[in-house]
């Protein structure tokens, strides 16, 4: 019996997956977009699958930010936004236009309110969109488990999910959780979207750039 155990449990340890060393780490190749001026200099050149998290409070930018990050994000992929707050209605119309979303076609796909067994579904379509925005992750009801099993069905996919906040946080404990898988973390404060970037601080992109100079009182 201790033979089979024994037996057993190196088998269980020669189906390990590889480690990379250092150095073969550095080797690998990522996809990313080769994104260019105020976009490059805020985010750099990220990956096109994972997920960020943006989050604010309400009349500070965070909607006209997202949707202007969607219109660049449009150059290189298809979005589907699934709005779970605001929904259809005249406020999203105008915030849309607003961003030029309605020049790229197919491109933008917004959504009503759609749960997310039926988004699980559209993304499981062949040549589905790669970038999905989620509105918000309060709404969403979301809890930690759900985002993981939404990650790991789709690996290739980006997920660009939107927080109420709390302070400086996102909030609420799901979220301030998530927060921490993120690849892009960003902040949206006084018309300004605030990322932390790796080696090099914080990096800032004005929403609407005269009302970011008086919220932050640059005004010369």
């Amino acid at each position: 019996m201790e033979v089979k155990e024994q037996i057993k449990r190196t088998k269980s340890a020669n189906d390990l997956p590889r480690a990379k060393s250092a150095k073969e780490l550095q080797t690998m190749k990522f996809k990313t977009w080769p994104f260019i001026g105020k976009w490059k200099e805020f985010l750099g050149t990220p990956e096109t699958s994972g997920c960020w998290i943006i989050w604010g409070n309400s009349f500070n930018g965070k909607t006209s930010f997202v949707l202007q990050l969607c219109k660049y994000l449009t150059e290189f992929e298809s979005i589907v936004y699934n709005d779970l707050e605001e929904g259809w209605c005249q406020d999203t119309q105008d915030a849309v236009k607003a961003a030029g979303l309605d020049e790229v076609g197919g491109k933008f796909l917004h959504l009503h309110k759609e749960p997310l067994d039926l988004l699980i579904k559209r993304l499981k379509k062949h040549k589905s969109p790669n970038v999905v925005v989620i509105n918000s992750l309060q709404y969403a009801e979301m809890t930690l488990k759900s985002y993981i099993e939404l990650r790991s069905m789709f690996p290739k996919k980006l997920f660009i999910l939107i927080s109420h906040a709390e302070g400086k946080m996102p909030e609420g404990r799901v979220a301030r959780r998530i927060r921490y898988d993120c690849a892009k973390k960003i902040r949206v404060e006084g018309f300004r979207a605030i990322a932390q970037v790796r080696g090099k601080g914080l990096a800032h992109f004005d929403i609407w750039p005269e009302e970011a100079a008086k919220y932050w009182n640059e005004l010369q």
